[in-house]
């Protein structure tokens, strides 16, 4: 993805043909078809939101004789930290304090991955005054 260039947002069917090109690599939209639940959708669907998805700049195609092979341009780490900070935004008030208390709260982070965490934010630190 270009730096300079602001993230387009995707919808669902498009996140999950990212997740599917990021998961399996380049493929035809025949394979993409296969691997979608059920109800799967129709192939002329899948190839829209392809090309959409190229016209966005997040995937490219090979031509393979007649046909044409898609894999992602954009990398799964672009979203999803653009993601994760949406949701830090969107429903903790902008406060990852916040987002990593209601997880705490719900039991859905364990006291050793907080103490993981805490080591690796003070890492971190420690890089950073290490540098000045």
């Amino acid at each position: 993805m270009n730096p300079g260039r602001k993230r387009q947002k995707l919808t669902e069917r498009e996140t999950q043909i990212m997740q599917i090109l990021w998961e399996h690599g380049p493929l035809f939209i025949r394979e993409m078809v296969e691997m979608w639940d059920e109800p799967k959708p129709h192939f002329n669907t899948i190839s829209t939101l392809v090309r959409i998805l190229e016209e966005k700049k997040y995937v490219g195609h090979e031509k393979i004789g007649n046909s044409h092979r898609f894999y992602a341009i954009a990398e799964k780490s672009d979203f999803s930290r653009c993601s994760l900070a949406e949701v830090i935004r969107n429903y903790f008030n902008n406060s990852y304090k916040n987002a990593v208390s209601a997880l705490a709260e719900d039991e859905k982070i364990s006291i050793e991955e907080l103490r993981e965490i805490i080591d690796i934010v003070e890492s971190r630190h420690r890089e950073i005054n290490n540098s000045k």
